[in-house]
């Protein structure tokens, strides 16, 4: 996977949050369309009915849709530093983080279009330097 992207209502309003969070927006010049460049993929953000109208389906959807989107940090603390700045910018917090059953620490919260991010501390991750993650075999 190289690309996520997601449909948003708004899509200043949503650009506006993820430059809270400080991400940097990539390719500033593209119009309807934004990208955030995060590691070794890239997140992008484009109007929810257009995606839709792209991709032949229905712009209407509800509840859960059976995926969360997720950001890993080097340590415990830096779970709780994100879900703060992630609130502090408009975000809802929806679980604080707590331990994991799977010896880990996670909580999560919602962006302002309800897309769900685990923010999570895994002790069996190895980091890159720009934030990728290598799987353990």
């Amino acid at each position: 996977m190289s690309l996520v992207t997601l449909g948003v209502a708004n899509l200043d309003r949503s650009r506006a949050f993820y430059e809270r969070l400080g991400w940097r927006r990539s390719l500033a010049s593209a119009q309807g369309v934004v990208f955030f460049q995060t590691g070794g993929m890239a997140l992008s953000l484009f109007p929810r009915d257009e995606l839709a109208k792209d991709a032949g389906v229905s712009p209407q959807g509800h509840g859960f849709s059976g995926m969360t989107l997720a950001h890993n940090t080097r340590s415990r603390e830096e779970v709780d530093a994100v879900l703060a700045a992630a609130v502090a910018a408009g975000a809802k917090l929806v679980k604080p983080a707590q331990e994991a059953f799977w010896g880990g620490y996670l909580g999560y919260f919602s962006d302002p279009d309800g897309f769900l991010w685990e923010v999570a501390w895994n002790p069996s991750f190895q980091m890159a330097e720009d934030g990728a993650i290598r799987i353990p075999d």
